[in-house]
């Protein structure tokens, strides 16, 4: 029997096909231009992707990093809400639907979807590409400005991924209400960089403020244990490279580190992580070194030997971003 075709893999596929006849300096050329006005430290006002050529370059370039950030994100979540899955789902400012993808490879099944977003050109190209995924071809996609006045229907999940950077702080704050006030869940993923973090927090304040438990990454809904500027939180996901990848950063390894930073809430109950490992472990001779986020609002090194038995194991293969101590195996799986 064959094996089904998983989101990730159709994902890839059809984003192979988007430069199928863009020449690859002019590809190039466009991902250079836009990752300079996405790191822009003005907010726009107009939408950045302007065209189909724009749009392709870019979501071949950077959609599948979004999705495996948006899915580390939301495994992170399911793992603290099990049983519970999103009758429907609104992605805010969703651009070509990556985090789309991503909930359709979270949970299966197919569910009422609307993708919004100010760029035209991107929700064409997103309802083109969705259209390889058969859990997605009845994705609804939305012209609509992302900010102050938007308005959303109830839904279950909405999802806010790398948005928060392009929008003025009132706008930030409106869209973090409009999703409070719509969702039983909410998830926010932005640059794993210390403004993208601040922007995280600001946001993680603002839900807890509206009644929402934090599900991850966190193990707790009470403040961050972190000082303001010394430090910030994020996470990473392994992302296939593509030959765009390779062509505009010069590099030659097939993969790359996505860094992210994120939150997600809930109004359900939740079970978030006794603890979750904030770095990335390291392996010495005989010992595991773990920096942990904990339920006591603090941050805590913990060095785990060999003398913890199965425990040392589990270190030894834990990465960064997992929860800690790994859960029991379930006897009836």
């Amino acid at each position: 029997m064959n094996e089904p075709v998983r989101p990730a893999e159709r994902l890839r596929a059809a984003l192979a096909e988007l430069l199928d006849g863009l020449p690859p300096s002019q590809a190039a050329s466009a991902v250079e231009r836009l990752i300079a006005n996405y790191r822009g430290a003005t907010p726009t006002d107009a939408p950045i992707l302007r065209d189909r050529a724009d749009v392709a370059a870019y979501a071949a370039y950077r959609m599948s990093a979004t999705f495996e950030a948006v899915r580390s994100a939301l495994a992170a979540f399911a793992a603290a809400v099990p049983g519970w899955a999103p009758a429907g789902h609104a992605d805010v400012g969703g651009g070509t639907g990556a985090a789309t993808w991503a909930v359709s490879a979270t949970w299966a099944g197919s569910r009422p979807v609307t993708v919004l977003d100010w760029a035209e050109p991107a929700l064409a190209l997103g309802r083109e590409i969705a259209a390889a995924h058969p859990a997605l071809r009845d994705v609804h996609w939305r012209r609509a400005r992302i900010g102050a006045g938007l308005t959303l229907d109830a839904v279950d999940l909405v999802t806010v991924s790398y948005v928060l950077n392009e929008l003025s702080a009132a706008d930030r704050t409106a869209l973090v209400d409009a999703a409070a006030t719509a969702a039983q869940a909410v998830v926010i993923v932005e640059a794993g960089t210390p403004d993208g973090y601040a922007r995280v927090i600001e946001a993680r304040d603002r839900l807890i403020g509206a009644g929402f438990r934090i599900a991850a990454p966190c193990p707790h809904s009470a403040g961050c244990p972190i000082v303001p500027g010394t430090d910030w939180c994020h996470f990473a996901a392994r992302v296939s490279r593509s030959s765009l990848h390779r062509q505009v950063k010069g590099g030659s390894l097939p993969y790359e580190d996505e860094k992210f930073s994120y939150v997600a809430a809930t109004r359900a109950p939740a079970g978030p992580a006794p603890a979750r490992i904030v770095r990335r472990p390291q392996i010495r001779k005989g010992q595991v070194l773990l920096d942990l986020c904990e339920t006591g609002e603090r941050l805590r090194r913990t060095t785990v030997t060999k003398r913890h038995g199965d425990l040392y194991k589990a270190a030894r293969d834990a990465e960064w971003g997992d929860p800690w101590p790994p859960a029991a195996p379930d006897p009836m799986g």
